[in-house]
């Protein structure tokens, strides 16, 4: 099977997840288990209860209100125009993959465009892969921004369409490269946030905390974004034995650095 069709596919499965995956809703009537001291809503201190004055409802730790989406998200990491939701607990993980085959579906379109950036200075005539076409076309949305057919009729009716051919496909490597290059750094961004078990939320907002309480270790904390079964790893997707082991997922517990928590007890 071709691997663009596939980095198309994974991509897609992705997108969708995260659209239609609801990032963490808190329960109704949803208690913490110890009352202390009730937090405002800006608070990040774990020895206090947090309460959000706009829900009317307590707050589990690692939770923020989302002006956008209206109400409280497990764990929010941010909201996103592009997939029209919030990215929180339960679809971060969905997210990461989103951007992963978004990278390497565009890289692998770019390089199976570089046979015709070269001709574009050599004068060569190259052949068409329709597959790279089509995937080119579906990625990027060609089909809804030009009129095809009537695009395809004029190239083919030029003496030198070839010429006109290596131009396009020229230019189309240049933009992929630049989104390559931009979701790259977004990719790592993200990366280095999950490896320090940290959000884009609570990046911005606890930037002046010395030692992250909820920093386990970069593979726990991969672990508790991805899940415990490798096999699940690179899928939208969580094994139900995690599912059911692994608290975290659930966006309303989440266990903290042993030192530190010993060092709150003592």
């Amino acid at each position: 099977m071709d691997p663009l069709f596939c980095m198309l596919v994974m991509l897609l499965w992705s997108y969708f997840s995260v659209v239609f995956t609801d990032p963490g809703r808190v329960p109704l009537n949803w208690r913490p288990k110890i009352c202390k001291n009730i937090g405002d809503d800006d608070s990040y201190d774990d020895q206090r209860i947090r309460y959000c004055r706009k829900c009317n409802q307590f707050k589990p730790p690692r939770c923020h209100h989302c002006s956008s989406c209206g109400r409280c998200i497990l764990k929010m990491d941010h909201h996103c125009i592009w997939v029209v939701n919030c990215v929180g607990a339960l679809n971060y993980k969905y997210f990461l993959l989103f951007l992963f085959y978004t990278l390497l579906e565009t890289a692998l379109v770019t390089v199976s465009l570089f046979p015709y950036v070269k001709a574009f200075f050599s004068d060569e005539d190259v052949f068409v892969s329709l597959t790279t076409l089509a995937v080119s076309f579906i990625a990027f949305g060609e089909l809804l921004r030009c009129n095809i057919c009537n695009s395809f009729i004029a190239v083919t009716q030029h003496k030198h369409s070839y010429l006109i051919y290596n131009f396009y496909y020229f230019m189309h490597a240049a933009f992929n490269l630049v989104f390559v290059l931009s979701i790259l750094g977004f990719l790592i961004m993200h990366v280095s946030l999950v490896a320090t078990n940290t959000t884009t939320t609570e990046a911005i907002k606890t930037s002046t905390t010395p030692k992250w309480h909820y920093n386990l270790g970069w593979r726990k904390n991969y672990e508790q974004i991805f899940g415990n079964d490798k096999r699940y790893w690179l899928i939208p997707a969580y094994s139900e034995e995690d599912l059911r082991q692994m608290t975290a997922l659930h966006g309303l517990e989440y266990p903290i650095d042993p030192d530190l928590e010993a060092l709150q007890q003592s």
